[in-house]
């Protein structure tokens, strides 16, 4: 079986900190892992790798966030892959920072990578892994936090959550969503 997993994130070092790069970040801690390395392709970054039977695309898309549709929709018509094969990596406010939640489907949640994915694969049923950035900011203060650095502390715990979602992502591909869902969800 292919999996295509998706981060996402925006192109350009000026974001390549933010909190908005979370599925950019976690990709790239997943690659590091395995010794993977990226090649820029048609629509983004890919790399390739194999959990026992399972056949991963790794996919930065460098459309920017708000068109990362597009690169979902290439890569997933390029490759074959299945929409239900399909997991998507994003950053979340509504959840406190580290915290993971894996769905099988649901609203984009004011998230326009979600979106616009949305609108190009003319679904959302499609699988998302959330990873929380907290919500902690003053009113009026989404976009600054959103696009600000993690502060020392999310930096320094990052890594250990980023290998969780590591965990997460061999999980959906080779146990499926609904038993990922199950162990991962609780902790």
């Amino acid at each position: 079986m292919k999996y295509l997993i998706v981060g996402l994130g925006n192109i350009g070092p000026e974001y390549q900190n933010t909190r908005h790069n979370t599925g950019f970040k976690v990709l790239d801690a997943y690659a590091q892992a395995s010794n993977l390395v990226f090649e820029t392709n048609r629509y983004g970054d890919i790399a390739r790798c194999r959990v026992k039977n399972a056949e991963l695309v790794l996919l930065k898309p460098n459309t920017f966030m708000n068109l990362s549709g597009n690169a979902v929709r290439y890569w997933l018509d390029a490759e074959k892959i299945p929409l239900e094969n399909l997991l998507v990596i994003v950053d979340d406010i509504a959840i406190p920072f580290g915290q993971l939640r894996l769905k099988g489907s649901g609203g984009a949640g004011g998230h326009n990578g979600l979106k616009n994915i949305e609108a190009c694969v003319k679904t959302a049923a499609y699988a998302r892994l959330r990873f929380g950035i907290g919500g902690n900011f003053p009113k009026g203060q989404q976009i600054e936090h959103v696009l600000g650095a993690f502060t020392e502390e999310e930096s320094a715990a990052f890594p250990a959550r980023a290998e969780i979602a590591g965990q997460i992502i061999n999980s959906f591909c080779l146990a499926g969503l609904e038993l990922t869902m199950t162990q991962f969800n609780k902790k």
